[in-house]
């Protein structure tokens, strides 16, 4: 008897040692909770990644402007002298004189253009297309054509050409927008002969002259890679708008690109190809005033307070000026109301007239202030101002 009552003390023991055990790892037993409760994390949750940004593209505004631009291939065929030693340029001056002794040689250029219209005119540079024999435009989708001049402005570098293909691609000029400094720009056109080529950069600066390139000059700089053959091509914003025609680079003696390109403005652009196309030539407002900006040096001889406007250093005989009673010396601080800054200034505000209109010019005179009215003519050939 003893040994069964040892027996069942040692069950109950151990019994109750299971249910001490099992209790204290599942205490929802014993509640009677569901056994599919979860648990208690271990660690904090991971945390989902934050969307990556969208990489910076421009290939939506390339897509609308590239089709649009053009390679224009030119050749023409010039005479070179025979010479026995070409490197005397004595000899060569010489030689290129005598009959007998020069050859013809045909040479050839290239550069870009802008399709402006879907009856087939293209905008582009003169030099691009002066004294050209033959002009071969090659598109962007691989289709070709001769084109024609319509005509040419070498005040403003600036051309126009007439092809004959249907569904042509056409640029947008940018209208909505003034264009600032640090805009992001893209150039478009055909560097080296290598094909269409897109680079990026920045506008610069804006109203750029002086540069001896043209005789008006209000240039956009730019750090957009343009090098020899990007003449006449696109410079587009973000959206894939036309800003400027490319013209010019300063490449120093490397011949390439050193990040200073210089581009003609849409609006003066759009401008001049509108009288080519509807005249054939391009004509600006004149005066008969050779105009002379007023330094410090100046301002103080004329006791000025300032240096704004310009001074008439010329007036050309019957000109509008002169039969207007324009004097040398008069200091011309505004145009229609609109002051002017320097000489540049002033015949850029001058040359848009339409000759025959009439401006009134807000002068300065022996210390008083006048106002002349004058009935703007035509500019004539050549850089008279």
């Amino acid at each position: 008897m003893r040994r069964l009552w040892l027996l069942f003390a040692q069950t109950v023991t151990i019994c109750l040692g299971v249910l001490f055990v099992v209790a204290t790892l599942r205490p929802e037993w014993l509640r009677g909770a569901p056994r599919t409760a979860p648990r208690a994390p271990l660690s904090a949750p991971a945390v989902e990644p934050a969307p990556r940004a969208a990489p910076i593209s421009y290939a939506g505004a390339v897509a609308l402007a590239a089709p649009a631009v053009v390679n224009v291939y030119t050749s023409k065929r010039v005479r070179e002298p025979i010479v026995p030693l070409p490197d005397d340029p004595d000899l060569a001056r010489l030689f290129r004189n005598l009959p007998g002794f020069t050859r013809s040689q045909k040479t050839t250029a290239l550069g870009s253009g802008v399709i402006v219209s879907k009856s087939g005119y293209i905008l582009t540079n003169d030099h691009v297309i002066e004294s050209a024999d033959t002009i071969r435009v090659s598109l962007n989708d691989g289709r070709q054509a001769e084109a024609r001049v319509v005509g040419a402005d070498r005040e403003s570098d600036l051309a126009v050409l007439k092809i004959d293909l249907p569904d042509l691609a056409v640029i947008t000029f940018n209208s909505r927008h003034q264009v600032r400094v640090g805009d992001v720009v893209l150039a478009i056109g055909n560097p080296f002969g290598v094909g269409q080529t897109t680079t990026m950069g920045i506008v610069s600066a804006l109203g750029r002259n002086r540069l001896g390139l043209d005789i008006d000059e209000n240039f956009i700089q730019t750090d957009a890679a343009i090098n020899p053959g990007n003449s006449g091509g696109a410079l587009i914003d973000t959206s894939g708008q036309l800003v400027g025609i490319n013209t010019a680079i300063y490449s120093g003696s490397s011949g390439g690109s050193l990040g200073i390109g210089f581009a003609i403005p849409a609006p003066a652009a759009h401008q001049i190809m509108e009288q080519i196309i509807k005249t054939g030539h391009v004509t600006r407002g004149w005066l008969g005033i050779e105009p002379q900006d007023i330094t410090p040096d100046l301002a103080h001889a004329f006791h000025l307070s300032r240096d704004d406007g310009i001074i008439v250093a010329s007036v050309q005989r019957r000109s509008p000026a002169w039969d207007a009673g324009v004097h040398v010396g008069d200091i011309v601080r505004k145009i229609d109301g609109h002051l002017v800054y320097d000489t540049v200034g002033f015949l850029s505000q001058i040359a848009p007239i339409a000759p025959g209109r009439e401006v009134t010019l807000t002068i300065l005179r022996d210390g008083r202030t006048h106002e002349v009215r004058v009935k703007v003519g035509a500019r004539p050939p050549g850089p008279t101002r």
